[in-house]
């Protein structure tokens, strides 16, 4: 189903509901450049990695369209686990396994106070950036505490720049992007409004400081596009 969620004046912040479930892998598509391709990369470094029974856990899984493209892709068996705190978004997931006949396993759950233990690989695709920055920092300390010596934590954020007028110039062009998406400048400046205070993003060094104070010696960048970066961070 194609996202028109803000074509309408809106009415309260956004929140991940049965609206946006209803249309949220066109939103990710249309909304997020190259999020198809950033995916697959990290799709591919799992399965660069894959063994029997590793552990692989998919925070803000959503609609699981990244489990299922991992599960349909991995040679050996290992133990896919989505969280996420929406039922709209689970309920769209379950659904989906099943019709695909896919072992995943998918729980309603709030990331901040999950135990995580002894997890191999922890993805979160454009999820931390929801949560509030002092929260956030402390569960990236708790994801490096529940990872295994040689764990992994993949993850993608819209990023901010220190340098203010190419931070504007890159929303600009951003918006140009979302525009030959499709999107019409009435629902861009909705969504806008929308996420104000609900996603706060840090530059790519408060990201990898963040990292760096949980404890992880090796962080790096492996895609950027303007704003949207993703992270590998290593134990």
């Amino acid at each position: 189903m194609q996202d028109k969620v803000f074509n309408k004046p809106i009415e309260k912040k956004f929140e991940f509901d049965e609206a946006v479930a209803s249309v949220f892998d066109d939103m990710l598509s249309r909304s997020v450049p190259f999020y198809d391709e950033v995916r697959k990369l990290i799709i591919s470094l799992i399965l660069a990695e894959q063994k029997e029974g590793k552990k692989v856990l998919d925070l803000g899984s959503s609609t699981a369209k990244f489990l299922l493209d991992l599960h349909s892709k991995m040679d050996v068996k290992m133990q896919l686990k989505g969280l996420d705190n929406s039922q709209a978004m689970l309920n769209r997931a379950e659904q989906k396994c099943q019709a695909f006949g896919a072992n995943i396993e998918l729980e309603l759950a709030d990331m901040l106070t999950y135990d995580y233990q002894e997890e191999d690989i922890i993805v979160a695709n454009y999820t931390l950036q929801f949560i509030r920055p002092m929260q956030r920092v402390e569960l990236i300390k708790k994801l490096y505490q529940g990872l295994n010596e040689d764990g992994m934590f993949i993850f993608s954020e819209k990023v901010v720049f220190e340098d203010k007028k190419l931070d504007k110039e890159l929303i600009d062009i951003y918006y140009e992007y979302k525009k030959g998406q499709g999107y019409s400048d009435y629902e861009i400046a909705q969504k806008r409004e929308a996420l104000e205070n609900v996603l706060i993003p840090f530059t790519i060094k408060e990201n990898i400081q963040m990292c760096r104070d949980a404890g992880f010696k090796r962080i790096e960048t492996i895609f950027q596009w303007a704003n949207f970066v993703t992270f590998v961070a290593k134990k």
